[in-house]
């Protein structure tokens, strides 16, 4: 690929993107990038995972033969969340009611070069988000006294990354990596406020503003709905763009036995913006709508620390393990959002989250049979989102995953596929202001990779 070329793929790449992100399964962020890495339990620090290795650690770029690889490749993710009125006995099902919420596709395509004693990357890859659908008929949608207001209960979030990677040798056994990322973030988001909701937030001093008085000055507020929302399949209700980026070594210990670290830099994100509208549900007056704008203020995906080792126990069969610490603490204390009306005024509020710092620890292997190669994992986390907090619109509780896989080699390129499944999560919530009543959130999901990959 000479350099005109690799111009015109760079600048095709935010056309590409990606066309719908689900339920993210270590919070927000998927759990392994690529069919290779996702097949064997995410693990992605010390062995070739192909052109995603850009996404984990740069430094295994270094890994791939000499010359050209391209790869397209296809995620499929069907989520399984259902939320229970623990009170009523009431079930909201998140179903595909919208055709931008699930079941979710994430087209990514990435290229890379290996010289001699280097390599470099680029490519388009959805990081993760999170994603509902409950529709406008469930107890989500109902006001403070428990009747429905035929409004909306959804929500979508989307992270695409365009990595530009490099990796070099610096000796036979050290390789370091590095890559900047471009990224976008897109958010769609229609969830009801009960009235005791409202209230709750009030008296924690997380509302403020100049329209919290007109609010309070209504005659019977049973609750306030707040909407952005596209549905189309990429563009969002509110939108930013920022950069991120990693860093990564990759240590060959031995023949047979690598070593890799890398560190991923917290986002830069951008505020979210774009144009909103509050709807204030009284049952004296009805409801009343104020369009505007929105602004979800210092959203961000948090910096992690990776450590892998990957061991060949014989020219056929590779054992992996990578252990990963991400630090959600530092980024997700609370969601702030800032609404502007067009009519005047304004309203400024604080959903509490207090997530804690997540610990990963995700194993693979995999076994190669003449051109075929069948893969396992499994991965397991820790707790992010305390279980007091949970949105019902906001499921990030997947901790625990099995995986397989399966690559033929075609001589001139590879075939990968991989499936994972995310096991049920059950999380309850009895505390406002994030429930309106007591709710029990259940969450499984599976997911399907496939990619070809080029060699030239």
């Amino acid at each position: 690929m000479n350099a005109k070329a690799a111009l015109r793929f760079a600048q095709c790449l935010p056309m590409i993107a990606i066309c719908h992100t689900a339920n993210a399964t270590d919070v927000m962020r998927l759990e392994g990038f690529g069919p290779i890495s996702r097949s064997m339990g995410g693990t992605a620090m010390a062995f070739d995972i192909g052109t995603a290795g850009m996404m984990s650690n740069p430094a295994t770029l270094s890994l791939g033969e000499a010359g050209s690889r391209l790869s397209i490749g296809v995620d499929l993710l069907q989520p399984d969340i259902s939320t229970r009125n623990l009170d009523t006995g009431e079930t909201a099902e998140s179903k595909n009611k919208s055709k931008n919420r699930g079941p979710y596709y994430a087209p990514q395509i990435a290229y890379t070069y290996r010289g001699d004693r280097w390599a470099l990357g680029i490519g388009t890859f959805a990081q993760g988000g999170v994603g509902t659908e409950y529709g406008n008929d469930s107890f989500l949608s109902d006001d403070g006294n428990s009747q429905p207001t035929g409004l909306d209960s959804s929500s979508r979030l989307l992270v695409l990354n365009i990595p530009l990677a490099f990796s070099f040798d610096v000796t036979d056994e050290l390789t370091v990596g590095a890559s900047l990322d471009a990224m976008w973030m897109g958010m769609n988001l229609n969830i009801m406020f009960a009235r005791n909701q409202v209230g709750a937030l009030i008296g924690d001093g997380r509302v403020s503003g100049t329209l919290l008085p007109v609010l309070g000055a209504l005659p019977a507020l049973d609750g306030a709905h707040i909407s952005f929302s596209r549905a189309e399949p990429i563009a969002s209700g509110a939108d930013a763009w920022g950069y991120g980026g990693r860093i990564g070594l990759l240590w060959r210990a031995t023949t047979s036995t690598n070593v890799g670290l890398a560190y991923n830099f917290a986002s830069e994100m951008g505020d979210l913006k774009g144009d909103a509208t509050v709807t204030a549900v009284d049952s004296v007056v009805g409801k009343i709508s104020l369009p505007g704008k929105i602004k979800i203020r210092d959203f961000q995906i948090p910096a992690s620390l990776s450590l892998g080792v990957a061991h060949e126990v014989n020219d056929r069969w590779l054992i992996a393990v990578d252990v990963s610490r991400a630090f959600w603490k530092d980024v997700m204390k609370d969601i702030n959002v800032t609404f502007n009306s067009d009519s005047g005024g304004d309203l400024n509020l604080k959903f509490p989250q207090n997530y804690h710092n997540q610990t990963i620890v995700a194993l693979g292997t995999s076994y190669r049979i003449d051109n075929w190669t069948l893969r396992l994992g499994y991965r397991h986390a820790t707790e992010a989102a305390p279980s007091n907090l949970l949105f019902a619109s906001l499921p990030v509780t997947p901790t625990r995953h099995a995986s397989a896989g399966i690559s033929y080699d075609l001589g001139y390129g590879s075939i990968d596929l991989a499936y994972s499944h995310a096991f049920t999560e059950t999380t309850t919530n009895r505390s406002l202001p994030n429930a309106p009543v007591p709710i029990r959130n259940s969450h499984a999901q599976d997911n399907l990779v496939l990619s070809y990959t080029h060699r030239f």
